[in-house]
């Protein structure tokens, strides 16, 4: 049986939790239609192993940022630095960055700065960013619509979890939301209630692996192979068939990720 095809546009393929079966995972993502990853590197001095993921598999891309919740324990990314790993031919993203008050509320200023470069360097590559938000929607809505009246750039709000008024902000610079395994958790209904007001065009799916298993699979491991389940419930909330949500979501991530898009072109 051929599934549609779709992108996990967010995971995170260097951690300790596939060490195990790093291959077999990545064969099981393609088995279930999925047949691009993002991996994406959280603290930058593990680039140069994610890099190597990339370089190893074929359907794996990648990207890099200083995750918010590191970013008072990690030297301060620079533009140059970001600007410089960009240059990998699959490299597709800056990111993820952003803000978590949930966890890491009092490296709040440290986190502020980094994001700020990182946006910075969003504008000079010309490759999306990819945020991070967790209980700091205020802040977030502010320093992203400041940044781009001062210069325009691309943006996907990965996992989103977040209320109704940030997503209005994002939508309306233009930017992504995509949809993880939360948005399939059953008590989810005002988070998918956000994704269908939004337009279609402005979707992605992810999983955000290891982490945030959708149904049938929630508690587990999560893995590339169950963005399949939270694109399913996506088809849903869009009214949708699947096969239709899928080519829409493709279509969104090659539209935003156009590197790995033209990758894709030229292999």
């Amino acid at each position: 049986m051929t599934h549609p095809q779709i992108t996990d546009s967010h995971c995170h393929l260097d951690f300790p939790d596939f060490d195990d079966e790093r291959q077999a995972v990545i064969d099981r993502a393609r088995e279930a239609g999925v047949a691009r990853m993002v991996t994406i590197c959280t603290k930058l001095r593990n680039a140069p192993q994610v890099q190597a993921l990339a370089e190893a598999h074929a359907p794996v891309f990648w990207a890099a940022g200083t995750h918010p919740m590191s970013a008072a324990d990690e030297p301060m990314a620079t533009v140059d630095e970001l600007v410089a790993l960009a240059r990998h031919p699959k490299f597709v993203g800056i990111g993820e960055s952003g803000l978590d008050y949930h966890y890491t509320a009092e490296s709040a200023e440290v986190q502020r700065e980094s994001l700020r470069l990182h946006i910075e360097a969003a504008r000079r590559t010309g490759l999306p960013l990819i945020i991070h938000a967790r209980d700091a929607d205020e802040d977030m809505a502010r320093i992203l619509s400041e940044e781009y009246r001062a210069g325009a750039y691309s943006c996907v709000m990965h996992c989103f979890s977040s209320g109704a008024a940030l997503a209005e902000t994002a939508l309306d610079l233009g930017f992504y939301l995509s949809m993880s395994g939360i948005s399939a958790f059953p008590k989810s209904k005002d988070l998918r209630a956000i994704f269908a007001a939004a337009p279609l065009e402005r979707i992605l799916v992810e999983t955000d692996s290891p982490y945030l298993a959708p149904p049938p699979h929630r508690g587990k491991r999560n893995e590339p192979a169950y963005t399949a389940h939270t694109a399913r419930v996506g088809a849903e909330v869009f009214g949708l068939d699947y096969a239709d949500f899928a080519k829409a979501t493709e279509a969104n991530f090659e539209r935003l990720f156009w590197k790995a898009a033209a990758w894709a072109k030229a292999a």
